[in-house]
């Protein structure tokens, strides 16, 4: 399965395009390894290789990762990374609220 469609590279910004979002920024595509617990929200493209979104493992945090490495891995089995061909764009905020609902004082 082609991980980044022609489609979906034209819709993903470049990086640093959706900085000042904060959990606003549109997650365009969700990627996910069948055989763990890993998926990558990507919000921002170089076009080359880089991307920029939220990695969801054993914890979850925003960064940078390689569309190529991600292309590369494999998991038991064989598997490898999968794209979510039913993922509807959606703001980091709906996904990980915990890391964009600010911290109320305690009294």
């Amino acid at each position: 399965m082609k991980l980044l469609t022609q489609e979906i590279r034209s819709k993903l910004p470049p990086l640093g395009g959706q900085d000042a979002k904060g959990g606003k920024a549109i997650a365009w595509l969700k990627l996910f390894m069948p055989s763990s617990c890993f998926t990558w929200y990507v919000t921002e493209y170089d076009g080359q290789d880089m991307m920029f979104g939220l990695v969801e493992g054993q914890f979850k945090e925003l960064g940078y990762f390689s569309l190529k490495e991600l292309e590369s891995v494999r998991g038991p089995f064989g598997l490898g990374v999968e794209r979510d061909i039913h993922w509807q764009p959606t703001p980091l905020e709906e996904i990980a609220p915990e890391l964009f609902t600010p911290l109320k004082p305690t009294p």
